[in-house]
């Protein structure tokens, strides 16, 4: 496991999870490098969050193994940090009181707290909500609040699960370029789920496509294009394309 510890965050081997008859996984192997952002794509039910739930040990591989940092996966050992597609913001504290929640939890010095909330407030352009309650935000606002609390923990690993699926087009570009500019910032490792391909080709260094049940990997997808991109771009459209033609029921 050496040469994995240095160069990858996540190694995945031969995964596999039954529950009872119904098998969702099938021997599903591939490694994840520190500081990439990964997007997994595929149909419907396929069993891309029963992958995320794996990574926390929410649930037990019936087969294979999952390491982070050469190291099995383990949510005691390793710091580990969602963002959902519900809003879940805690309605009775304020931005500020959301941001350093969990680092106070973490017991973290105030200075260091102190520094890492101004830091996110500063990157997410959260000053003039700093004191302010989620129901007094718009959606977008206070789903920063809830991107910016899992990058605050400078997690190992940050896992998102649709986090945007509830929202209109302007505002998901918005959301997902303020995601970027963090992931680029603070170098997190970052496995994003979602069943929009466009928002993966906007976000992703590398696709995951997943097949329908029993889930395997079909095809990984580099997608190496400037930043910012351009869904206009012909380049673009036709990974875009590429990738809605792969996940089409078969």
């Amino acid at each position: 496991m050496n040469a994995e510890k240095q160069d990858y965050k996540v190694v995945v081997k031969n995964l596999t999870k039954y529950f009872g008859d119904l098998h969702v996984l099938d021997n599903i192997s591939f490694n994840i490098r520190k500081g990439e952002f990964l997007c997994v794509v595929g149909p419907t039910g396929c069993g891309k969050t029963t992958f995320l739930n794996l990574l926390t040990r929410i649930y037990t591989p019936t087969k294979g193994d999952l390491y982070i940092d050469g190291k099995p996966a383990d949510p005691k050992k390793h710091n580990l940090a969602f963002v959902f597609q519900e809003p879940s913001a805690m309605p009775w504290l304020t931005v500020e009181q959301n941001l350093r929640f969990g680092l106070e939890i973490k017991k973290l010095s105030k200075k260091e707290i102190d520094e890492r909330v101004n830091e996110i407030i500063s990157l997410l352009g959260l000053e003039p909500f700093r004191k302010a309650y989620p129901h007094q935000l718009s959606v977008s606002t206070a789903q920063r609040i809830i991107i910016g609390r899992a990058f605050a923990m400078n997690p190992d690993l940050l896992l998102m699960d649709e986090p945007y699926g509830q929202m209109d087009i302007k505002l998901r570009f918005y959301l997902e370029d303020e995601v970027i500019r963090l992931w680029k910032k603070l170098g997190s490792t970052v496995v994003f789920i979602t069943h929009n391909i466009e928002e993966a080709v906007y976000l992703a260094e590398r696709i995951l496509i997943l097949t329908n049940k029993p889930t395997t990997i079909k095809e990984e997808v580099i997608v190496d294009l400037p930043r910012p991109r351009d869904v206009t771009s012909p380049e673009f459209v036709e990974i875009r394309k590429h990738v809605t033609e792969q996940i089409k029921w078969w």
